[in-house]
């Protein structure tokens, strides 16, 4: 790429695995509108992310760095992220979501000129008291795309004409409960529920697997097809209104997602900390200035590259570590990594990917010692067992136990998305 885009817009999804995009392949008609625009773009297929959940895989994303660097004991932003680079580079930068694990009560504000979490830090207590008890009466667990939308081009809006602006849209619709609105709930089902009761249904996914029946699987599935859907019409609105603005043509656009959401292929649903490819198989979509050919890159890709990728596309002599995706190598392998569950705490998972194998392995953290679960073949072994060995080298040596403190407007959210008992 030659061109150097004087606005940068990274959209992100939750839990929006590539698999259930039409445009890689999947056979409901989910998302056309990224379909289109994935024709004028780069379209990476064999995309992953750094990680299978929020906490570890957004503080990757913006960094560019493992979790095990980007994030402290606590889940706490560490390192330096995209939004502070840009910002050294004259950048306007803002950052818009609802997800509060990635809120300013973990630092990610830092590097933003206007960070909105949706959150009610700093105001009234009686006003953020009613917002609460409004959100609790009408289900509300995140704000909806739409309201993202109108959020963040308010702020592109009140820019200066000639300031060039970084912009983080994350947008959680695709993240359950399930929970399509309007004319998309029964847009792949025939069945009717109701917010509370999808809520219900996915809450015990998650808590009981094996309580959910064929047609209860195959209904999470609809609704959440639903959301990719509703999703993309909203992106498909925001990409209109740039284009309106005269912005896209001179923006680098990046769309991509955190991590996926699993529907019983390892005995499990939602995201929990393991690395198999619904949870960590990500779309990766890149349109530079001016658009590009259409191409497919079928190289492993992995969301640490997204913050190299922007960086060297405003700073042209930059010589990073990392790999640009517009360089990455024939033979690239691509590593992944969580952290354990509460209840294996002691536990770290690793994955590696090339474009014709896969290798996993856990390392208990206590007696240092690893196993290997699953590996195409012994070579791929072997490259993990070193990459593990330079994260342990890594490892800053602090106790990675989550202190469990969290903020009583966070909690009540993450429990309604599932994270909380």
């Amino acid at each position: 790429m030659s061109e150097s885009p004087r606005n940068i817009i990274l959209l992100s999804a939750d839990a929006l695995r590539a698999d259930h995009l039409s445009c890689y392949g999947y056979h409901r008609e989910t998302s056309p509108v990224l379909d289109e625009l994935a024709e004028e773009s780069i379209r990476f297929t064999n995309a992953y992310s750094a990680s299978s959940h929020t906490r570890e895989a957004v503080p990757a994303l913006l960094t560019g760095e493992y979790p095990d660097v980007a994030i402290d004991a606590n889940y706490r932003l560490a390192t330096e992220t995209i939004a502070s680079t840009l910002s050294e580079e004259g950048f306007a930068t803002g950052g818009f979501h609802s997800n509060p694990f990635v809120s300013r009560a973990y630092g990610f504000d830092e590097g933003f000129d206007h960070f909105d979490d949706d959150l009610y830090f700093g105001k009234h207590k009686l006003i953020a008291l009613a917002q609460r008890a409004f959100d609790k009466l009408r289900n509300r667990h995140y704000a909806r795309a739409e309201e993202i939308n109108e959020r963040s081009l308010a702020w592109v809006d009140a820019l200066d004409d000639d300031e060039p602006f970084f912009l983080w849209n994350h947008y959680m619709d695709t993240h359950g409960p399930y929970e399509p609105p309007g004319e998309y709930a029964q847009l792949y089902t025939e069945t009717s529920i109701s917010d509370r009761d999808a809520q219900s249904l996915y809450q015990r996914a998650i808590k009981n697997p094996d309580s959910i029946t064929d047609d209860e699987r195959d209904l999470l599935i609809d609704l959440y097809d639903a959301e990719i859907r509703y999703n993309d019409n909203r992106i498909g609105e925001f990409l209109t209104e740039l284009r309106e603005r005269g912005i896209l043509e001179e923006s680098m656009l990046v769309i991509t997602a955190d991590h996926g959401d699993a529907f019983g292929e390892h005995g499990y649903y939602e995201h929990p900390r393991y690395l198999y490819d619904e949870i960590t198989h990500v779309p990766l979509i890149v349109r530079p200035p001016g658009g590009a050919d259409g191409d497919d890159i079928s190289t492993p890709a992995s969301t640490l590259d997204i913050v190299e990728t922007l960086t060297q596309s405003v700073e042209s002599d930059r010589g990073g570590e990392r790999n640009s995706l517009f360089e990455l190598p024939a033979d690239r392998t691509v590593f992944l990594q969580a952290r354990g569950e509460k209840d294996d705490s002691d536990i770290r998972r690793y994955a590696l990917r090339t474009e014709d194998g896969a290798c996993f392995c856990e390392r208990n953290q206590k007696t240092e010692a690893i196993e290997f679960t699953q590996c195409s073949h012994r070579s791929l072994r072997e490259r993990l067992g070193e990459h593990v060995e330079t994260r342990v080298r890594q490892e800053n040596g602090t106790d990675m136990r989550d202190s469990g403190e969290v903020d009583e407007e966070i909690g009540r959210r993450l429990e309604a998305l599932g994270y909380k008992e």
